[in-house]
């Protein structure tokens, strides 16, 4: 499905069900007196990702896998993200997973785990930053 840095989406670990893309372009104002402002484009601005979907451990990852996510997050790394088709997105950093935890057994585990897990792509030119794929 995808990949993030060493970390597969796939069926046995997190699969997503969604993927929302939203991508800006920075416009800066200058007021004009009896005039409507003018603007100017100054770049790209953020680009996001959101991935969502739903863990089953008992077909899919489970809890473990968000935990690696969640690891992932807190080394303040960024990971190159590559699809299943071998398009390359860049680099991108885990800036928020959320997660929903459902329909538990008697043991207090969760048969649903849904999540969401935003992606912001980051500066492309700061190697030192990267996760280490090793």
């Amino acid at each position: 499905m995808m990949t993030l840095g060493q970390f597969v989406f796939q069926l046995r670990s997190a699969p997503f069900q969604e993927l929302r893309r939203a991508t800006r372009q920075r416009w800066g104002s200058n007021n004009r007196i009896g005039k409507r402002p003018v603007y100017q484009h100054l770049g790209p601005g953020e680009d996001t990702i959101t991935l969502s979907g739903q863990l089953m451990p008992e077909i899919t990852g489970g809890p473990l896998q968000l935990t690696k996510l969640r690891d992932m997050q807190a080394s303040g790394r960024s990971w190159i993200l590559i699809d299943g088709q071998g398009y390359v997105y860049g680099q991108w950093f885990i800036a928020q997973i959320e997660e929903t935890r459902k329909l538990f057994f008697q043991n207090g585990q969760a048969r649903l785990i849904e999540f969401s897990l935003n992606l912001t792509r980051a500066d492309d030119d700061r190697v030192d930053h990267m996760g280490n794929l090793q």
